[in-house]
């Protein structure tokens, strides 16, 4: 019998799958959400850490399994073809029997890093257009396996120390054409009257864009929120705060087309994305890192040859 719960576990409890029996230790909570709960464990014998996603609704999880078992599979596929060592996300699938019946789980690598919010915080803006290319090539990846990932969001962008990006939450994900399952209304664009809520790589696109906002010029955001009316609030309101915002320059152009839903799809986004911010950022810092280097190295030099007359002069 499959059954669903919500029943946290405690630190120390070791989940031993029903069918592959394997055991993992439960270390803490990762997080919680509406359809389950994820789990820093360690499995027995082994020294690495694991994210173990515990679901309330076995038909629920099972949909993201299916969603992460695609997009790996392609993920996998196109690894060989370049050449690159594939690392698997999704690991193991399994039950958990419990008194009151089975509790579906599966576990994946776990990512160690920071919300997206939060990174950007502490790292600096700068770091916006390597992120966010290589989270365009996430949704990208999802896209081409026939998904919309829905929810998204910074809190389920994981970002590590050396800015490599890993979506963490599955659960909104939906089949595309079909109506989006989760959203979080600020970066949803039926809640700025900008299209439907059917799952098109346009609706990621957008919510991307309100994202870069949002972590950019969050005051901004906030006072187009506060001055409209549900009926009033519209996608026109986000374009004249990109126009007219100095934080959004750099990135009014392809904020622009995403919010206009203008954009062909996710490869073209990701593909603009690369020429328009993430190289110009780059270069920009190169070249003002040269400066500085060549700078420096004319006044040691100059120092040194001033030092030589002087010795010169005194023998």
């Amino acid at each position: 019998m499959n059954t669903s719960s919500n029943r946290e576990c405690l630190p120390g409890t070791v989940i031993t799958g029903k069918w592959r029996s394997s055991r993992f230790i439960i270390k803490r909570i990762l997080g919680s959400g509406a359809n389950g709960t994820v789990y820093l464990v360690h499995k027995v014998g082994h020294r690495e850490l694991y994210a173990l996603k515990m679901g309330y609704d076995t038909l629920d999880l099972q949909s993201e399994i299916n969603v992460l078992t695609s997009v790996q599979s392609q993920r996998k596929q196109q690894d060989e073809q370049e050449g690159r060592i594939h690392r698997p996300y999704l690991l193991e699938v399994d039950d958990y029997s419990v008194p009151s019946g089975e509790i579906p789980f599966y576990v994946m690598r776990y990512v160690k890093g920071s919300p997206l919010h939060r990174f950007i915080k502490h790292r600096g803006r700068e770091w916006l257009g390597l992120v966010g290319l290589r989270l365009l090539e996430k949704l990208r990846d999802l896209h081409r396996s026939g998904f919309i990932f829905g929810d998204l969001k910074p809190e389920n962008v994981m970002v590590t120390d050396y800015g490599e990006v890993e979506l963490i939450d599955y659960g909104g994900v939906s089949s595309v054409g079909r109506s989006v399952k989760q959203f979080t209304e600020w970066y949803d664009r039926g809640y700025w009257n900008a299209g439907s809520r059917i799952s098109d790589e346009g609706y990621d696109l957008f919510s991307f864009a309100v994202l870069c906002i949002h972590i950019l010029h969050a005051n901004g955001l906030n006072g187009v929120n506060a001055s409209h009316l549900p009926q009033t609030r519209n996608a026109s309101d986000l374009l004249a705060l990109v126009s007219r915002s100095k934080e959004l320059k750099p990135y009014a152009s392809w904020l622009t087309k995403a919010i206009r839903g203008e954009f062909t799809g996710s490869h073209q986004a990701f593909r603009l994305w690369k020429e328009q911010v993430y190289k110009p950022v780059n270069l920009h810092k190169n070249h003002s890192k040269t400066t500085r280097q060549l700078k420096n190295a004319f006044a040691i030099s100059f120092l040194i040859l001033c030092g030589a007359i002087f010795l010169a002069f005194r023998l």
